[in-house]
């Protein structure tokens, strides 16, 4: 089954990365099941930002508050490689918890998303929806 992304969410991530570069820029992917209804920018507070990222722990820890208060839930994160290469890196092998969550990588001016399991990343297929 495909990820429903919305047109909105994926320029923003887009425009996010442009803005950023040549650092990384991050956040978390929110939404419901297979649905991401929006991508919330987050600070990359790691000391290498070109190279690497660490979302803002405060950002991540209102956002998932905010999910227990009823709001939208975390489903995943997202951060860009000013590198050009749209596929997980060995560093996001090695940070990856395996636990579902979806991870959008935005590369080359495009997104591809990927979910976290026991065995590492598999590429989910994703529709665009207009917003």
């Amino acid at each position: 089954m495909a990820l429903q992304v919305s047109s909105e969410v994926l320029e923003r991530m887009l425009a996010e990365a442009g803005e950023a570069h040549p650092r990384e820029c991050c956040g978390m992917l929110m939404g419901e099941g297979g649905t991401i209804e929006a991508a919330h920018a987050a600070a990359n507070v790691h000391a290498e930002p070109e190279r690497h990222f660490e979302i803002d722990p405060q950002a991540l820890i209102d956002a998932h508050r905010a999910a227990r208060q009823g709001g939208q839930q975390v489903i995943g994160y997202y951060h860009s490689h000013p590198n050009g290469l749209g596929v997980p890196s060995a560093t996001d092998l090695e940070l990856a918890a395996g636990d579902g969550a979806v991870w959008a990588i935005i590369a080359a001016g495009g997104v591809r998303f990927f979910r976290s399991g026991a065995g590492g990343f598999a590429e989910l297929p994703y529709e665009v929806t207009e917003s």
